[in-house]
């Protein structure tokens, strides 16, 4: 498949996603919740499975640790997903921020044709995300899905509007 064959089925996945997170936003931040829950108890079973290969007691220890924590820590967000969700929202704020960060410092790096949308993705991004930070947790149960929503359509546009990188 070509690169932008490639690219335009991406940003239509994007695209996809973004309507669904904004249309039915509480439904895609209990799904994302739930699904970093999984995630993460599945992670804390691989970890305990791979005890036998740590070196040493200590080794074994804190793989150990590491996968009961992981383990009931995913069990934890999807026994309670509500809840989880409010401080996966404060999570999510300071992840687009970062993200949105992320992309002002490669804009001003770049001197490529898309400087200009890696710049305009970087602010709304972290726009988006300083909104979500400001006003946790009253807005918890809606706004992580509708700002994810909202940063995805940005991606896909960005994704179709720049031109391929070599």
């Amino acid at each position: 498949m070509n690169p932008t064959t490639l690219r335009r089925i991406t940003a239509v996945l994007l695209f996809l996603a973004a309507a669904a997170s904004i249309a039915l936003p509480f439904l895609s931040a209990t799904a994302l919740t739930l699904s970093i829950g999984v995630i993460a108890a599945v992670a804390g079973v691989t970890q305990l499975l791979r005890i036998g290969q740590a070196e040493g007691t200590k080794g074994k220890i804190f793989r150990g640790l590491s996968g009961l924590f992981y383990l009931v820590a995913g069990i934890w967000v999807v026994a309670y997903p509500i809840e989880s969700e409010i401080s996966l929202t404060l999570f999510v704020g300071l992840l687009l921020i970062f993200e949105g960060v992320m992309e002002l410092a490669a804009a001003a790096a770049s001197q490529a044709e898309a400087r200009g949308l890696v710049l305009m993705d970087g602010v709304v991004t972290a726009l988006l995300g300083g909104l979500l930070v400001a006003e946790w947790p009253s807005d918890s149960l809606w706004a992580v899905g509708t700002l994810f929503g909202i940063s995805l359509f940005f991606s896909g546009f960005r994704l179709l509007a720049a031109p391929a990188e070599g």
